[in-house]
């Protein structure tokens, strides 16, 4: 009984952090912050997606997801991936009828889940209800694990279009 009582404290807790952080995200979105951060990721972008039109909207959505998940924001990360998805397949449908997943859509993919993070919001929370003495202790090794996982994926994607064209 007792666990279960944790447990429904411990969601409400996180739907206030949950709510709090979105609530964020949406005026960053609603004051064109996060336009003008996505701009700085057209490099980033180019260099991981050489196929796509900067200008198209999955561009914008893959840059939404990366920045939600730079800043630990996976809640808010998810539908702007969900968007990058389905944009991928629109214009995998104007390239050609497929039902294999495109290039963008694989690198998107392995990239969104090695998912940099540089503030892991949802395990300083954890840590913060628990009582941990410094829930912030966490961010040094989670941005370091982050970094190697996301390293490790953009090697992996670049390796893998390489071979292919070789091949």
């Amino acid at each position: 009984v007792s666990s279960g009582k944790d447990a429904v404290t411990l969601c409400i807790s996180m739907a206030g952090i949950v709510a709090m952080w979105s609530g964020l995200m949406k005026i960053a979105q609603e004051s064109g912050m996060v336009e003008k951060l996505s701009g700085k990721m057209r490099p980033v972008i180019r260099f991981l997606f050489p196929r796509l039109p900067l200008e198209s909207d999955a561009c914008k959505y893959i840059s939404l997801n990366f920045l939600s998940n730079i800043l630990g924001l996976g809640w808010a990360a998810t539908p702007a991936g969900l968007k990058a998805m389905e944009c991928l397949a629109d214009l995998e449908d104007e390239r050609i009828r497929s039902r294999v997943a495109s290039k963008e859509m694989c690198t998107f993919l392995i990239i969104n889940i090695s998912s940099l993070q540089l503030i892991p919001v949802n395990m300083i929370a954890y840590r913060a209800k628990y009582g941990s003495a410094d829930p912030t202790a966490i961010v040094g090794p989670a941005i370091l694990a982050t970094a190697v996982s996301t390293a490790v994926a953009v090697i992996f994607c670049k390796v893998i279009h390489i071979r292919e064209h070789d091949g």
